[in-house]
């Protein structure tokens, strides 16, 4: 059993920061990717940030330069600084791991439960 769990949703005027936190517990025996979602009721998921367990980072253009995407991989955590925050960045957003449970399974994505960040004006 594999669960992430979120935290650091919240409130926040435009121009200001918030932390997302998720952590990865259960029968984990590696992860590859991690990264983090956003969606919008009635949009598809966008894809926000990504990190590889080398420490490679991928960020979709629309918050290049405002979030920062980081993980611990010796406790199975990755989090999201999100600075200069607008209201277009409200959003549930959603982190996710590529993890294997086994050293002969393959990768398989799990997700966190989603955790509400709204930007007011």
């Amino acid at each position: 059993q594999v669960q992430l769990v979120e935290s650091g949703g919240g409130l926040v005027q435009a121009g200001g920061s918030l932390r997302l936190s998720c952590a990865a517990s259960g029968s984990i025996f590696s992860i590859n990717v991690m990264g983090w979602y956003r969606q919008v009721p009635g949009n598809q998921r966008e894809l926000v940030a990504t990190i590889t367990s080398l420490g490679n980072t991928n960020y979709a253009d629309s918050v290049e330069d405002r979030f920062t995407i980081s993980r611990d991989n010796a406790k199975n955590t990755v989090a999201l600084q999100m600075n200069s925050l607008k209201p277009e960045d409200t959003a549930v957003y959603y982190c996710y791991a590529d993890l294997r449970t086994h050293w002969s399974s393959n990768a398989n994505r799990y997700w966190g439960q989603g955790t509400q960040v709204t930007v007011s004006s």
